[in-house]
């Protein structure tokens, strides 16, 4: 190719993927100061899966974006919860997002093709370049760090861009990925295979419920039932991968063959017809093993969304930490480029929250997929997972909806329910009760009551909670630790900890 036919742009930093996790991350660092060119392979509006949301992403996340109010106003489904007919319990179950302090905690059905082009249309307000139909081919990595990218537009052109930093948020398809120098490990358990397509005319639930999320297990496996508008609904059945070959023959009949076998979904599209055209005129499949990469980030290259991990879908966690992990990078890269915090403190201290969300939804998922125990546990795993002091149909609700980090605090039900909730001070007890309950998960084994064997020698209840004490004086005084900044768009230096009352030196 003729050198002519390049153009080298300096830039803070190339985004590629222009997907919720990629416009949010170009967002926050543009509001910041920052110069980014986002390149997304696609023209927008395309088509998406992933179209359940959580309030972490509608209320909180957006409301930092400055597009809760669009999102309110878009006229997509309205979701206050989910309904479940699922473990032990015979019939379905519900569970809502709000609680007694949060009622106006909500989150959307959305069409992922109108929700993600919001997101990116606000990306090229806030000064982001965004480039359409451009894709990436490679990445300009040396031995030190990663300098940016080389890509084709539209026209076929090739274009060298060097930045301080690359993010990749090119999803679970990712070819660059492996830039960072990690690889992709998928998950001991939740290897499974998605078939789905849409539907109209289908059966809607009865106020306050119409628009939850229906997960119905069945005998292969699960479906979700996603009212996206009055006539519109996804419906998708999520089976081992073992029925990949089965699937693949005939999706659509697969699909057919899965609804058969559920009474609920049966029922409920006992009137309805499949589209056959348009972007949803397609019976699609989609591979749900859950993996992580092992590696987040390397000297100018971080990896968000599902570049970087990918959770089992029975929560609709993926946008959630699609967008989570974006404000995560966005910090790191807004500290570095104010000079705040050095680049390994910072990417360090994302990867780690990151991961932190990651594995904690994956140990509640594990938790839930015990379909031998009935709601009640379920709450249960979720108020010791969240080492809440709310009930467990609270802490059940809390965690559902996105809050595991600590760091969103809800709206209250109000005139203003859609904004971004206020915040006086980040570092504090939500995020020092998150980081309790990541560890009150994790040590839970070691006590005796838990263990199978009573003889077998594990931590009392004191020692155990001695044990969670030390960890968490670890955690707190840790030389690299970093708190989040009022106005969460930075990393900074934690302020002085006081002293844990009733700390342990040991435990014991």
């Amino acid at each position: 190719m003729n050198p002519s036919d390049q153009e080298a742009t300096d830039v803070d930093v190339v985004v590629v993927g222009g997907g919720p996790a990629g416009s949010t991350v170009a967002s926050f660092v543009a509001m910041r100061g920052g110069r980014v060119l986002l390149l997304e392979k696609e023209a927008f509006p395309r088509y998406q899966i992933g179209e359940s949301l959580l309030p972490s992403t509608t209320q909180w996340i957006c409301g930092l974006l400055g597009v809760a109010e669009e999102v309110e106003s878009a006229g997509f489904q309205t979701k206050t919860g989910g309904t479940f007919l699922w473990g032990a319990s015979p019939q379905p179950w519900s569970f809502t997002f709000a609680t007694d302090s949060h009622r106006g905690r909500h989150a959307f059905q959305v069409e992922r093709m109108k929700f993600d082009k919001i997101l990116l249309d606000n990306a090229r307000r806030v000064g982001v370049d965004v480039r359409e139909r451009c894709t990436v081919r490679d990445v300009l990595a040396g031995p030190e760090r990663v300098g940016g990218v080389r890509y084709t537009d539209a026209d076929g052109v090739e274009h060298t861009v060097t930045a301080r930093f690359t993010i990749d948020a090119s999803g679970s398809g990712s070819r660059i990925h492996r830039h960072t120098g990690g690889t992709r490990e998928l998950a001991e358990y939740f290897r499974n295979i998605a078939v789905f397509g849409y539907f109209e005319g289908g059966k809607r639930m009865d106020p306050p419920l119409r628009g939850n999320i229906l997960c119905a297990a069945f005998a292969g496996g699960w479906f979700w039932y996603i009212p996206l508008s009055d006539e519109l609904t996804s419906v998708g059945a999520v089976v081992p991968a073992a029925m990949a070959d089965k699937i693949q023959k005939d999706r659509g009949a697969a699909l057919e063959q899965f609804i058969d076998q559920s009474p609920m979904i049966s029922e409920y599209l006992r009137d309805a017809r499949r589209v056959t055209e348009g972007p949803y005129g397609q019976v699609r499949v989609r591979k749900d093993y859950s993996y992580s990469d092992t590696r987040f980030w390397r000297p100018g290259m971080a990896l968000v969304g599902d570049a970087a991990c990918f959770v089992d879908p029975l929560f609709s966690t993926g946008v959630y930490l699609a967008t989570y992990s974006g404000l995560l990078a966005a910090r790191a890269i807004n500290s570095v480029l104010s000079g705040r915090v050095d680049e390994r403190r910072a990417f360090t201290e994302s990867e780690f929250r990151h991961r932190r969300e990651y594995d904690l939804y994956y140990e509640f998922l594990q938790s839930v997929y015990d379909t031998h125990q009935d709601e009640t546990s379920y709450f249960w795993t979720a108020k010791k997972l969240t080492g809440s002091t709310a009930s467990e149909s609270d802490s059940f609700s809390y965690l559902t909806a996105g809050m595991g980090a600590g760091e969103y605090t809800s709206p209250d039900d109000g005139p203003d329910a859609s904004g971004a909730a206020p915040r006086s001070r980040v570092r504090g007890p939500d995020e020092d009760s998150a980081m309790r309950a990541f560890w009150q998960g994790r040590t839970e084994e070691f006590t005796t009551s838990n263990h199978p064997d009573p003889n077998h020698l594990r931590l009392d209840a004191e020692k155990h909670e001695r044990l969670l004490r030390t960890i968490e004086a670890g955690w707190r005084s840790r030389p690299d630790r970093l708190t989040v900044s009022a106005d969460s768009m930075y990393w900074e230096e934690p302020e002085p900890e006081p002293p844990l009352s009733g700390a342990a030196p040991d435990a014991g």
